[in-house]
């Protein structure tokens, strides 16, 4: 595979088959027009039309707005229209997660296709030859991507948790970091991209991290989500990506952020701009 094909995937959908989410003069998401018909049932909540979904909410406060939505999240788990919810709130905006209007579990954020933000954290070390990479493999028992690998530290973005908090706490969940050691991380930029999914959408954020290891550190899980920890030498990692989509889907993205980033992709390469271009696509 080349590089450029982890882009093409992480981007691949059509905007055709899905109506907007609008409150008021907002634009939250997009729907799949057959899911739009589904939550119809639900007048006292959406107003659907053929071109669009409007959301009533009433109440000044994102939790009183919130909550007869997510009571008809539940009503979706019960009638097997919704697998699950996982009862992690995630923030629905238009814009950044500073103008939160909504608030709705993680699970069901792609059928709506609501931004979706992440942390990725690139846990890498200086050898004498190059950089190394920490590369983790999700524990099969995983409900995404089991068995697939993954950065040494990746979650999502809760709603009303502070960039810093998140990444302290996930650092020490997947991979035994502690504070001191995690609150190192140097943030980088933000990859964004626009998938989809069985489930929906994903109009996702993710925020990017190098954090420099010592070399004697070693890596353990502590919540479950990964069952072993390598560091590989960056070349391996990128032969890895050219021989075939090994890593999680996301996280190919933000390893080319970080190759191009350390001069591992040079200006001269082939697909050098197109690579640096489609790493921030426009969000719909």
């Amino acid at each position: 595979m080349k590089y450029r094909d982890y882009i093409d995937q992480c981007n691949r959908h059509e905007l055709a088959d899905f109506i907007p989410l609008t409150f008021g003069q907002h634009k939250l998401g997009y729907l799949r027009k057959p899911f739009a018909r589904t939550i119809a049932a639900w007048d006292d909540l959406f107003r659907v039309t053929a071109t669009k979904v409007e959301l009533i909410a009433r109440g000044d406060a994102i939790d009183e707005r919130s909550r007869p939505w997510n009571q008809m999240l539940q009503e979706l788990v019960t009638q097997g229209v919704l697998e699950y919810l996982t009862g992690e709130p995630y923030p629905v905006t238009p814009a950044g997660r500073d103008q939160t209007l909504f608030v709705i579990d993680r699970a069901a954020a792609p059928l709506f296709g609501v931004r979706a933000f992440g942390q990725h954290i690139n846990g890498f070390v200086r050898a004498a030859d190059g950089l190394q990479l920490w590369v983790g493999k999700r524990s099969a028992d995983r409900r995404n991507f089991p068995g697939k690998l993954d950065h040494l530290v990746a979650g999502g973005l809760p709603y009303a948790v502070s960039l810093e908090a998140n990444l302290v706490k996930e650092c020490w969940e997947e991979a035994g970091i502690p504070a001191d050691l995690a609150r190192r991380a140097v943030p980088t930029g933000v990859v964004t991209y626009v998938a989809e999914s069985s489930r929906g959408l994903k109009p996702d954020t993710l925020f990017c991290y190098d954090l420099e290891l010592p070399a004697g550190f070693k890596p353990h899980c502590t919540d479950g989500e990964v069952e072993a920890f390598e560091l590989w030498p960056l070349e391996q990692v990128m032969k890895v990506l050219q021989i075939g989509p090994s890593f999680k889907l996301n996280c190919n993205l933000v390893i080319i952020d970080f190759l191009i980033r350390h001069g591992y992709i040079s200006p001269d390469h082939e697909d050098y701009l197109y690579l640096v271009n489609g790493l921030h696509p426009p969000l719909p």
